[in-house]
């Protein structure tokens, strides 16, 4: 058995199917899977994710320490409270320890991190506060739910009412405030609009209660898997992980490389690859003939002798056919070869995205 939510209770009651992840049973799905990546799509879906650690970062030295910890630089957002940002955490060697989002507050910092990824995260992070005036604080004591979809911030602002509903309401995107000892942050995981919420751990059951109520379906790792992959969002340690540059995991829009004497860890790395050239990079699969594209296939880049292999595959709900991310040479032209079942079969390559806000985008 192992970690339970605050919700395994809803969950089983909802009839969800359990699964481990990452040390935590969580509902795979509570029934169609495709329903749920659907009802997210067209109108709102909620998913727990309460097994996803919270780490409050405070101090005088806080914000020197993120500029080093990170590949983006907090600076960027230090003029907005609540603005947030993602970046990656890397090694001295420029792999991807970890990818997370990091919110300006009000003088100190709140960061997201991977469930299956927390022990290394955290002990990677206390060993690089040594060198700065810094506290970091994991906050187990606040559950959290992602409530995704065209209508999933006025069914909350529906649900919540009064103070949360007028900052719900007021939220840029990428912004996240706190209010009555809640965090509502208009972020997500699945190319649709929404809110990533935290929760103090005895509301967090009513609340999602109130939302069933109001008509916003609860949904499982699943359809989050289909819909993360349909916006081309990474999935650590599949798309990427600490053996992998963040250039050939289509992350390098989250390296700051100015100003050009801000020192982070991995920079030397990352220099050293840049300027001798990454070889490989992160792109976009399209299948639409019958079959679907899974991780680990091969693939074949006419012309070139070195293989890629996709990361992450599926059938898409939204689109009809199977997508994928594939780690290829640079070299790769329009199209390119997926190895199944002993065949080769043909397949167009774009950028690492399909769908957003519920519509094709290539």
């Amino acid at each position: 058995m192992g970690n339970k939510t605050a919700l395994f209770a809803e969950h089983e009651a909802a009839g969800g199917k359990m699964v481990d992840f990452g040390g935590w049973d969580m509902p795979i799905n509570y029934g169609s899977q495709v329903e749920e990546h659907h009802k997210v799509r067209r109108e709102a879906g909620m998913f727990d994710v309460s097994h996803m650690t919270i780490v409050d970062v405070k101090g005088a030295g806080a914000k020197d320490f993120l500029r080093y910890l990170l590949a983006n630089d907090v600076e960027k957002i230090s003029s907005v409270t609540g603005k947030a940002m993602y970046t990656g955490m890397l090694n001295e060697q420029g792999g991807v320890i970890d990818d997370l989002i990091v919110y300006n507050m009000d003088g100190w910092y709140r960061t997201v991190v991977n469930c299956a990824t927390r022990e290394k995260d955290l002990a990677w992070m206390a060993e690089q506060a040594k060198a700065f005036e810094v506290e970091l604080s994991e906050r187990p004591e606040l559950s959290m739910l992602a409530v995704q979809g065209p209508e999933a911030i006025a069914k909350v602002a529906q649900v919540l009412g009064g103070n949360k509903a007028e900052v719900v309401n007021s939220l840029s995107v990428f912004q996240g405030l706190e209010v009555d000892g809640w965090f509502l942050a208009r972020t997500g995981y699945t190319g649709e609009d929404g809110l990533e919420i935290m929760v103090p751990e005895a509301a967090i059951v009513q609340f999602w209660k109130d939302l069933v109520a109001a008509g916003v379906a609860p949904c499982g790792l699943g359809a989050r898997d289909t819909l993360r992959l349909e916006a081309g969002m990474n999935l650590y340690g599949s798309d990427m992980d600490e053996n992998v540059l963040p250039m050939a995991a289509n992350m390098s829009w989250t390296i700051a490389w100015a100003p050009e004497d801000r020192d982070f860890i991995g920079r030397k790395a990352l220099e050293a690859a840049k300027a001798e050239g990454v070889k490989e990079k992160l792109v976009g699969l399209v299948m639409e003939q019958k079959g679907v594209l899974r991780a680990h296939q091969k693939v074949i880049v006419p012309g070139v002798e070195a293989a890629g292999e996709i990361t992450s595959g599926t059938f898409s709900p939204t689109l009809g056919y199977s997508i994928a991310m594939a780690r290829v040479p640079k070299e790769i032209g329009e199209t390119c070869l997926v190895e199944m079942r002993n065949k080769q079969v043909e397949v167009k390559v774009i950028k690492p995205s399909f769908v957003r806000n519920g519509k094709q985008v290539f």
